[in-house]
Parts: C-alpha cells; sequence; structure tokens
C-alpha cells in the first residue's frame, strides 16, 4: 500500500493501491457505461411497478399491468382448442372410412391418435408400436382380428378379453395338456414349428404324426392351411410372427397351457372420438389391410 500520486506516464492519480510493482490508476468509469448502469436500474424499478414481482406470504404483488403468465398459457390453450374444433367435430361426426378419405382429417386424425397412443398404449406396445412378447407389433401386416380400419376400431373399442365389457373379443385356446398326450402336444408342436422352418430337428415321422393331430384339434380355428382365423382370434402358424416364441418347446408349452392375453376397452375411457384417432394411426403405422 503506498499514498496517491501521479502516474509519471499517464498523468493520471492513482488509487494508493499497488501490488506487486503495478499501481492502480484512478480512472472515471466511462460515461456510456454509466448511462446503461443507471439506466438497468431504473428499468428494474419500472419493471417491478409493472409486472408481478414480490413474493407474499400465498401469492405476489400482482404489478400495474396485471400480467399473469397462467392467464397467458390458458389463453394460447383456449385459441389451440378453438382452431381444432372443427376438426374435433368432424371426426366425431363421420365414420373412419369418411375419415380416412379425407386428407386433411386423415393427417389431423393421425398426429391426435400418435399422442393418445404414447399416453395409452407405449406401455404394452412399445413407443415405437413394435410389440413384445405377449404384446403385438402393429407396425406388420399379421393381426388377430384383422386389420381393417373398422376391424381395428373394434379392437380398441371394446377390448380384448375384458370382463367388463359385454362386446369384447373373446376367444381362449383349450389347454391341450389335458386333452393330449404328452407325445402328441411334442408331436403337433414340431408339425407346426415346420410350417415355418423351426423344426430342423424333428423327424419326419413325429411330423406326419402332428400334423394329423392339429387336423383333428386344431384346424377348426387355425384352418386347415394353418393360416388362423380373424373371426376367432387364431393366430397364423405360418408365418415367423410369434407371440410366445417359434421353438418347438415354447409351441409346446402354449399347446399345453396357454397364456391368453387382455386388452382393455378403451371406448369408454377415452371416447368415440379419440378411438378414431387412435384407429387412423395405428392403421397407418404399415400394416393394416
Amino acid at each position: 500500500m503506498s499514498d496517491k500520486q501521479i502516474d509519471e506516464f499517464s498523468g493520471v492519480s492513482t488509487t494508493g493501491h499497488e501490488w506487486d510493482g503495478i499501481k492502480e490508476l484512478d480512472n472515471p468509469m466511462p460515461r456510456w457505461w454509466l448511462i446503461v448502469y443507471y439506466a438497468t436500474i431504473v428499468w428494474a424499478v419500472a419493471y417491478m411497478i409493472a409486472y408481478p414481482a414480490w413474493p407474499l406470504l400465498r401469492t405476489a404483488t400482482t404489478g400495474l399491468l396485471g400480467y399473469s403468465s397462467r392467464s397467458e398459457i390458458k389463453t394460447e390453450l383456449d385459441a389451440a382448442k378453438a382452431s381444432k374444433a372443427d376438426y374435433i367435430a368432424a371426426i366425431a361426426s363421420k365414420s373412419v372410412t369418411e375419415i380416412l378419405a379425407d386428407e386433411k382429417l386423415r393427417t389431423f386424425a393421425a398426429a391426435a391418435g400418435a399422442a393418445a397412443f404414447k399416453v395409452n398404449c407405449v406401455q404394452c406396445h412399445g413407443s415405437g408400436a413394435q410389440g413384445s412378447p405377449g404384446y403385438p407389433n402393429l407396425n406388420d401386416d399379421d393381426w388377430l382380428w384383422g386389420g381393417t380400419p373398422q376391424q381395428i376400431q373394434q379392437t380398441i373399442t371394446h377390448g380384448i378379453r375384458y370382463a367388463e365389457d359385454p362386446n369384447t373379443r373373446l376367444s381362449e385356446m383349450p389347454a391341450f395338456g389335458d386333452i393330449l398326450k404328452p407325445k402328441e402336444i411334442n408331436d403337433v408342436a414340431n408339425f407346426v414349428a415346420s410350417l415355418s422352418g423351426k423344426a430342423e430337428n424333428a423327424s419326419a415321422a413325429d411330423i406326419a404324426a402332428g400334423k394329423e393331430v392339429f387336423a383333428q384339434n386344431c384346424a377348426a380355428c387355425h384352418g386347415d392351411n394353418a393360416k388362423g382365423n380373424h373371426e376367432v382370434g387364431a393366430p397364423n402358424l405360418t408365418d415367423a410372427i410369434w407371440f410366445y416364441g417359434s421353438t418347438p418347446a415354447a409351441i409346446a408349452a402354449q399347446v399345453r397351457a396357454p397364456r391368453h392375453g387382455v386388452m382393455p376397452a378403451w371406448g369408454v375411457r377415452l371416447g368415440d372420438t379419440t378411438v378414431k384417432e387412435l384407429t387412423v394411426y395405428v392403421h397407418s403405422l404399415g400394416g393394416g389391410e
């Protein structure tokens, strides 16, 4: 620390502070900087008076302008809702077929259905509708109950094996463990696996025996060609799409003690309009019929 003095090089008075031989000059602030600084103070005071600023016990000062971010958001939401009202009314009054025939209405319904799907359906079908073991993939063209818009709407509205809806889709595969002998179950499992090339280790005799068991016990639902039946929700057994596994062992387990999935009835929960939007979205994924 030293006394104030005039710097010999700049001619400016020092503050009297010195560090490691470096002296601090007592230069005034630039005028433009001071003007900006004072302007910000004035602006801050004016802002506190005009807008909500000071917190109180249960609320805050409202300000002279009475501004509220909640009111602003509500206004924006009301405007957005009003802009969609015509589309929503049209969807409510039209059938799914009519909605699909109208490009603008179809685009709006698909977007709304995608939002509803993310809230209500991804928990089971996945964020990309790709499904998982026991939950169907909605992107392919394999449908237990049919993939037309009307069939999809029926499934979404009333669900599958949903006891609280009298119109739910209902079918159950018998537990053949109580009907067939163990060898018969293994034979028919090998035959079914062979339809999609998954029975490499099975003998021709076992497959032939399994074909006979299939004709006597399974063809009534799955069809003589094992292509399935939409009317009873019987799956196609000749493709590579499986709920619970495609190996002979997995198929035998399903034949012996079948698992049955349950889907809620969304009609009451979501309403007819949202169900139509979901129908359009699911049908648009690429696997609709």
